[in-house]
């Protein structure tokens, strides 16, 4: 799985990991993130993440 990065403020989303902290369990891919998840560091939303290489 893919991770992604949050361009204005760096946080990486890593689908292995997940986001705990806000009810994301580890092995959630981005794609099955909510459509109301947001950056748990900047609280922008899924449309600034980009694909990391």
């Amino acid at each position: 799985m893919k991770k992604y990065v949050c361009e204005p403020c760096g946080y990486e989303y890593d689908p292995a990991v997940g986001d705990p902290d806000n009810g994301i369990a580890p092995g959630t891919a981005f794609e099955d993130l909510p459509d109301d998840w947001v950056c748990p560091i900047c609280g922008l939303g899924k449309e600034v993440f980009v694909a990391e290489d």
